[in-house]
Protein backbone atom coordinates (compact mmCIF):
# COMPACT_ATOMS: atom_id res chain seq x y z
CA UNK A 1 0.00 0.00 0.00
CA UNK A 2 2.52 2.57 -1.23
CA UNK A 3 -0.01 5.17 -2.35
CA UNK A 4 -1.42 7.69 0.09
CA UNK A 5 -5.05 7.76 1.15
CA UNK A 6 -6.06 10.56 -1.22
CA UNK A 7 -4.63 8.79 -4.25
CA UNK A 8 -6.23 5.48 -3.32
CA UNK A 9 -9.69 6.88 -2.61
CA UNK A 10 -9.69 8.97 -5.81
CA UNK A 11 -8.70 5.92 -7.85
CA UNK A 12 -11.30 3.73 -6.13
CA UNK A 13 -14.06 6.31 -6.63
CA UNK A 14 -13.14 6.63 -10.30
CA UNK A 15 -13.21 2.89 -11.02
CA UNK A 16 -16.55 2.58 -9.25
CA UNK A 17 -17.98 5.38 -11.42
CA UNK A 18 -16.64 3.71 -14.57
CA UNK A 19 -17.65 0.14 -13.67
CA UNK A 20 -20.64 -1.55 -15.27
CA UNK A 21 -21.12 -3.88 -12.31
CA UNK A 22 -20.65 -3.52 -8.56
CA UNK A 23 -20.47 -6.58 -6.31
CA UNK A 24 -20.53 -5.82 -2.58
CA UNK A 25 -19.31 -8.46 -0.15
CA UNK A 26 -19.96 -7.59 3.50
CA UNK A 27 -18.66 -9.25 6.64
CA UNK A 28 -18.68 -8.65 10.36
CA UNK A 29 -16.25 -5.75 10.07
CA UNK A 30 -18.92 -3.67 8.33
CA UNK A 31 -21.39 -4.11 11.17
CA UNK A 32 -18.69 -3.33 13.72
CA UNK A 33 -17.75 -0.16 11.84
CA UNK A 34 -21.43 0.80 11.78
CA UNK A 35 -21.61 0.52 15.57
CA UNK A 36 -23.08 -2.94 16.04
CA UNK A 37 -20.46 -4.02 18.54
CA UNK A 38 -20.44 -7.55 19.93
CA UNK A 39 -18.39 -6.62 22.97
CA UNK A 40 -17.61 -3.68 25.24
CA UNK A 41 -20.22 -1.40 26.74
CA UNK A 42 -23.01 -2.46 24.38
CA UNK A 43 -22.61 -6.02 25.60
CA UNK A 44 -22.10 -5.32 29.31
CA UNK A 45 -25.06 -2.94 29.54
CA UNK A 46 -27.53 -5.29 27.86
CA UNK A 47 -26.41 -8.66 29.22
CA UNK A 48 -25.46 -7.96 32.82
CA UNK A 49 -27.57 -10.80 34.34
CA UNK A 50 -26.13 -13.31 31.86
CA UNK A 51 -22.59 -12.09 32.43
CA UNK A 52 -23.00 -12.50 36.19
CA UNK A 53 -24.65 -15.91 35.96
CA UNK A 54 -22.66 -17.56 33.15
CA UNK A 55 -19.43 -15.54 32.97
CA UNK A 56 -20.06 -14.50 29.38
CA UNK A 57 -17.39 -12.34 27.73
CA UNK A 58 -18.94 -11.03 24.50
CA UNK A 59 -21.85 -11.59 22.13
CA UNK A 60 -19.90 -13.79 19.74
CA UNK A 61 -18.54 -16.38 22.17
CA UNK A 62 -21.72 -16.33 24.24
CA UNK A 63 -23.57 -17.51 21.12
CA UNK A 64 -21.94 -20.91 21.64
CA UNK A 65 -22.73 -21.20 25.35
CA UNK A 66 -23.98 -24.75 26.22
CA UNK A 67 -27.17 -23.89 28.08
CA UNK A 68 -28.52 -26.71 30.21
CA UNK A 69 -32.17 -25.99 29.46
CA UNK A 70 -34.25 -24.56 26.64
CA UNK A 71 -35.68 -22.04 29.08
CA UNK A 72 -32.19 -20.63 29.72
CA UNK A 73 -31.22 -20.78 26.06
CA UNK A 74 -34.18 -18.75 24.88
CA UNK A 75 -33.88 -16.19 27.66
CA UNK A 76 -30.44 -15.42 26.27
CA UNK A 77 -31.30 -15.69 22.59
CA UNK A 78 -34.41 -13.55 22.80
CA UNK A 79 -32.24 -10.77 24.27
CA UNK A 80 -29.53 -11.36 21.64
CA UNK A 81 -31.98 -11.32 18.72
CA UNK A 82 -33.96 -8.36 19.98
CA UNK A 83 -30.91 -6.20 20.60
CA UNK A 84 -29.18 -6.89 17.30
CA UNK A 85 -32.21 -6.98 15.01
CA UNK A 86 -35.40 -5.48 16.40
CA UNK A 87 -34.00 -2.77 18.69
CA UNK A 88 -31.25 -1.57 16.37
CA UNK A 89 -32.34 0.96 13.74
CA UNK A 90 -30.70 1.14 10.35
CA UNK A 91 -27.15 2.43 10.71
CA UNK A 92 -26.01 5.44 8.70
CA UNK A 93 -23.05 3.54 7.26
CA UNK A 94 -25.42 1.05 5.63
CA UNK A 95 -27.59 3.88 4.29
CA UNK A 96 -24.54 5.58 2.76
CA UNK A 97 -23.35 2.31 1.26
CA UNK A 98 -26.71 1.67 -0.39
CA UNK A 99 -26.71 5.19 -1.83
CA UNK A 100 -23.39 4.34 -3.41
CA UNK A 101 -24.69 0.99 -4.68
CA UNK A 102 -28.04 2.21 -6.00
CA UNK A 103 -26.31 4.30 -8.68
CA UNK A 104 -24.87 1.11 -10.17
CA UNK A 105 -25.95 -2.31 -11.39
CA UNK A 106 -25.16 -3.95 -8.05
CA UNK A 107 -25.48 -7.09 -5.97
CA UNK A 108 -24.85 -7.62 -2.25
CA UNK A 109 -23.66 -10.86 -0.68
CA UNK A 110 -23.22 -10.89 3.09
CA UNK A 111 -22.44 -13.18 5.99
CA UNK A 112 -24.04 -10.69 8.40
CA UNK A 113 -27.33 -11.65 9.99
CA UNK A 114 -28.61 -8.44 11.62
CA UNK A 115 -30.91 -7.38 8.76
CA UNK A 116 -29.20 -4.01 8.22
CA UNK A 117 -29.18 -4.23 4.43
CA UNK A 118 -32.92 -4.83 4.34
CA UNK A 119 -33.48 -1.84 6.60
CA UNK A 120 -31.26 0.24 4.31
CA UNK A 121 -33.42 -0.60 1.31
CA UNK A 122 -31.50 -3.23 -0.63
CA UNK A 123 -33.58 -4.75 -3.42
CA UNK A 124 -34.49 -8.33 -2.55
CA UNK A 125 -33.49 -9.59 -6.00
CA UNK A 126 -30.00 -8.13 -5.48
CA UNK A 127 -29.28 -9.57 -2.05
CA UNK A 128 -27.99 -12.86 -0.67
CA UNK A 129 -27.83 -13.53 3.10
CA UNK A 130 -25.72 -16.68 3.03
CA UNK A 131 -25.56 -17.39 6.75
CA UNK A 132 -29.17 -16.76 7.75
CA UNK A 133 -31.01 -14.02 9.61
CA UNK A 134 -31.81 -13.37 13.27
CA UNK A 135 -35.46 -12.84 12.39
CA UNK A 136 -36.25 -16.49 11.72
CA UNK A 137 -36.59 -19.73 13.66
CA UNK A 138 -36.14 -23.18 12.15
CA UNK A 139 -36.37 -26.76 13.32
CA UNK A 140 -33.22 -27.47 15.33
CA UNK A 141 -32.66 -30.67 13.33
CA UNK A 142 -33.79 -29.19 10.02
CA UNK A 143 -36.59 -31.72 9.59
CA UNK A 144 -38.28 -29.42 7.05
CA UNK A 145 -37.26 -26.32 5.12
CA UNK A 146 -39.76 -23.74 6.39
CA UNK A 147 -38.60 -20.68 8.34
CA UNK A 148 -40.73 -18.86 10.90
CA UNK A 149 -40.76 -15.13 11.68
CA UNK A 150 -39.96 -14.70 15.36
CA UNK A 151 -40.56 -11.04 16.29
CA UNK A 152 -43.74 -11.66 18.26
CA UNK A 153 -42.49 -14.65 20.25
CA UNK A 154 -39.11 -12.99 20.89
CA UNK A 155 -40.92 -9.97 22.35
CA UNK A 156 -43.01 -12.23 24.59
CA UNK A 157 -39.94 -14.14 25.74
CA UNK A 158 -38.26 -10.90 26.71
CA UNK A 159 -41.23 -9.63 28.66
CA UNK A 160 -41.54 -12.87 30.63
CA UNK A 161 -37.86 -13.57 31.31
CA UNK A 162 -37.01 -13.98 34.99
CA UNK A 163 -33.63 -14.97 36.44
CA UNK A 164 -32.29 -15.69 32.95
CA UNK A 165 -35.11 -18.09 32.13
CA UNK A 166 -38.33 -17.97 30.13
CA UNK A 167 -41.48 -19.90 31.12
CA UNK A 168 -41.56 -23.44 29.77
CA UNK A 169 -44.78 -22.60 27.94
CA UNK A 170 -42.86 -20.21 25.67
CA UNK A 171 -40.16 -22.68 24.57
CA UNK A 172 -40.65 -22.93 20.78
CA UNK A 173 -41.29 -26.39 19.36
CA UNK A 174 -41.10 -27.59 15.78
CA UNK A 175 -44.64 -27.83 14.34
CA UNK A 176 -43.63 -30.85 12.25
CA UNK A 177 -41.48 -33.15 14.41
CA UNK A 178 -42.22 -31.66 17.83
CA UNK A 179 -38.52 -31.15 18.58
CA UNK A 180 -36.73 -28.02 19.63
CA UNK A 181 -36.39 -24.94 17.46
CA UNK A 182 -33.30 -22.88 16.77
CA UNK A 183 -32.31 -19.56 15.25
CA UNK A 184 -31.73 -19.70 11.51
CA UNK A 185 -27.96 -19.23 11.64
CA UNK A 186 -25.42 -21.39 9.87
CA UNK A 187 -23.54 -23.13 12.68
CA UNK A 188 -23.98 -26.83 11.90
CA UNK A 189 -25.22 -29.23 9.24
CA UNK A 190 -28.85 -28.59 10.20
CA UNK A 191 -28.96 -25.04 8.84
CA UNK A 192 -32.16 -24.65 6.81
CA UNK A 193 -31.89 -23.23 3.30
CA UNK A 194 -35.45 -22.47 2.24
CA UNK A 195 -36.82 -21.53 -1.16
CA UNK A 196 -35.90 -17.87 -0.74
CA UNK A 197 -32.31 -18.85 0.10
CA UNK A 198 -31.98 -20.85 -3.12
CA UNK A 199 -33.61 -18.07 -5.17
CA UNK A 200 -31.07 -15.60 -3.77
CA UNK A 201 -28.22 -17.99 -4.50
CA UNK A 202 -29.45 -18.30 -8.09
CA UNK A 203 -29.76 -14.51 -8.46
CA UNK A 204 -26.20 -14.10 -7.21
CA UNK A 205 -24.89 -16.74 -9.59
CA UNK A 206 -26.61 -15.08 -12.56
CA UNK A 207 -25.26 -11.67 -11.59
CA UNK A 208 -21.71 -13.00 -11.27
CA UNK A 209 -22.00 -14.71 -14.66
CA UNK A 210 -22.95 -11.33 -16.10
CA UNK A 211 -19.71 -9.75 -14.88
CA UNK A 212 -17.47 -11.89 -17.07
CA UNK A 213 -15.35 -9.66 -19.26
CA UNK A 214 -17.10 -6.50 -18.08
CA UNK A 215 -15.67 -3.63 -16.00
CA UNK A 216 -16.58 -4.80 -12.50
CA UNK A 217 -15.71 -3.63 -9.00
CA UNK A 218 -15.71 -6.12 -6.15
CA UNK A 219 -16.14 -4.04 -3.00
CA UNK A 220 -15.16 -6.16 0.00
CA UNK A 221 -16.09 -4.74 3.41
CA UNK A 222 -14.82 -6.12 6.70
CA UNK A 223 -14.40 -9.71 5.57
CA UNK A 224 -11.87 -11.65 7.61
CA UNK A 225 -10.91 -15.30 7.90
CA UNK A 226 -13.84 -16.73 9.85
CA UNK A 227 -15.55 -17.92 6.64
CA UNK A 228 -13.20 -16.73 3.85
CA UNK A 229 -14.59 -19.25 1.37
CA UNK A 230 -17.87 -17.34 1.03
CA UNK A 231 -16.68 -13.86 0.01
CA UNK A 232 -12.96 -13.23 0.42
CA UNK A 233 -11.44 -16.08 -1.59
CA UNK A 234 -14.11 -16.08 -4.35
CA UNK A 235 -13.71 -12.30 -4.83
CA UNK A 236 -9.94 -12.70 -5.19
CA UNK A 237 -10.40 -15.54 -7.68
CA UNK A 238 -12.95 -13.63 -9.77
CA UNK A 239 -10.72 -10.56 -9.95
CA UNK A 240 -7.76 -12.70 -10.96
CA UNK A 241 -9.82 -14.28 -13.76
CA UNK A 242 -11.37 -11.05 -15.07
CA UNK A 243 -8.84 -8.51 -16.29
CA UNK A 244 -11.59 -5.89 -16.48
CA UNK A 245 -12.28 -6.10 -12.76
CA UNK A 246 -10.78 -4.60 -9.63
CA UNK A 247 -11.02 -5.47 -5.94
CA UNK A 248 -11.50 -2.69 -3.39
CA UNK A 249 -10.85 -4.07 0.08
CA UNK A 250 -11.74 -2.22 3.28
CA UNK A 251 -10.33 -4.16 6.19
CA UNK A 252 -8.81 -2.84 9.38
CA UNK A 253 -6.85 -6.01 10.17
CA UNK A 254 -6.58 -8.13 7.01
CA UNK A 255 -5.76 -5.95 4.01
CA UNK A 256 -3.39 -8.27 2.20
CA UNK A 257 -4.61 -10.88 -0.23
CA UNK A 258 -3.24 -13.04 -3.01
CA UNK A 259 0.10 -11.90 -4.37
CA UNK A 260 -1.20 -12.28 -7.93
CA UNK A 261 -3.89 -9.65 -7.26
CA UNK A 262 -1.64 -6.87 -6.02
CA UNK A 263 -1.97 -4.86 -9.21
CA UNK A 264 -5.76 -5.18 -9.26
CA UNK A 265 -6.50 -4.45 -5.59
CA UNK A 266 -6.94 -1.17 -3.74
CA UNK A 267 -6.78 -1.68 0.02
CA UNK A 268 -7.86 0.54 2.89
CA UNK A 269 -7.27 0.07 6.60
CA UNK A 270 -8.64 3.51 7.42
CA UNK A 271 -11.98 4.13 9.17
CA UNK A 272 -14.62 2.45 7.01
CA UNK A 273 -17.19 5.19 7.58
CA UNK A 274 -14.80 7.83 6.26
CA UNK A 275 -13.79 5.72 3.24
CA UNK A 276 -17.38 4.88 2.22
CA UNK A 277 -18.42 8.51 2.53
CA UNK A 278 -15.44 9.60 0.43
CA UNK A 279 -16.22 6.97 -2.22
CA UNK A 280 -19.82 8.13 -2.43
CA UNK A 281 -18.79 11.76 -2.77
Amino acid sequence: MSEGYKERVEKAARVIREAEKLVIGAGAGLSAAAGIDYNGQRFTENFKPFIEKYGMKDLYTSSFYPFRTQEEKWAYWSRHISLNLYETPVKELYVTLMKLASAKDYFVITTNVEGQFTKAGVEESRFFEVQGNYGYFQCEKGCHDTLYHNEQIVSQMLSETSDCRIPSSLVPKCPVCGGNMDTNLRKDNYFVQDGNWYASENNYGEFISGTEGKPTVFLELGVGYNTPGIIRYPFEAMVRNNQSSLLIRLNKDHMDGMYENQGSTISFDEDMTIVINDLKN
